[in-house]
């Protein structure tokens, strides 16, 4: 089956040309042009499922930023922001609601493609039993925190933890690593699936302080996530 896109911008020419390229690669996209709509559709269980969407931030009606939240609060699939140019507060408000990635406006559609492929490419993998991965893999554990890779589920003292796909990934491939420190640039390459450059290192940050918050873990005095300054970030064991 196609996989759908839900495209909301109040750009009708970004959305059509989006749409172009999107179809272009086999994907079934759905444009919506205002938040309040697209809280509707978002919420809307009968409608067609969703496999990845891509919210401008500054929509009519609900705010971009709104319709993140409501998906969050329903899905697990993943989210692309789009911001203005230099708008940092709201890369940083979207990743923290939830968000997987940002493109700055103006963007290369080849580039929304490749992260669209990207971002479903790594949900697919993650949220799907791996065929031939050891079963001692299947579940991680670490002072109280099980992280199920097969069935995509978190608990920290068996209380169940919302995570979204990248924060998943970022935790998983700490733990995979036993304590030993995992660079900013490694964790870009290997959750996004495509080449660092220079502001992977902020999207990263982000998505970390986040998971801790999620976790109750703290920068100052971490129970599980430390920051080694230069380095990257390991798993206190």
């Amino acid at each position: 089956m196609r996989e759908r896109v839900l495209v909301v911008d109040d750009e009708r020419e970004i959305c059509e040309l989006v749409a172009v390229y999107l179809e272009a690669e086999g994907f079934v996209v759905e444009c919506l042009g205002d938040g309040d709509a697209a809280l509707a559709r978002v919420r809307d269980a009968s409608a067609p499922a969703v496999d990845l969407a891509v919210l401008d931030v500054m929509l009519p009606g609900a705010s971009g930023l709104e319709v993140c939240r409501a998906i969050r609060e329903r899905h697990a699939y993943p989210v692309i922001m789009l911001t203005a140019r230099g708008e940092q507060a709201d890369k940083i408000a979207g990743l923290s609601l939830g968000a997987d990635d940002y493109v700055t406006k103006p963007f290369l559609p080849l580039e929304l493609v490749a992260r669209v492929k990207a971002q479903l490419r790594r949900y697919k993998t993650y949220n799907a039993a791996s065929e031939g991965r050891e079963a001692a893999r299947d579940v991680i554990t670490c002072r109280g925190l099980v992280l199920d890779v097969a069935r995509h589920e978190a608990t920290l003292n068996e209380r169940p933890l919302a995570l979204t796909p990248t924060e998943f990934s970022l935790l998983r491939i700490l733990l995979e690593a036993e304590g030993a420190v995992v660079s900013a640039r490694e964790l870009y390459q290997e959750i996004f699936g495509e080449a660092y450059y220079e502001r992977g290192s902020g999207s990263i940050t982000v998505h970390v302080r986040h998971l801790r918050e999620k976790m109750g873990d703290s920068f100052e005095d971490p129970k599980y996530i430390r920051t080694v300054w230069g380095c990257g970030y390991k798993i206190e064991r």
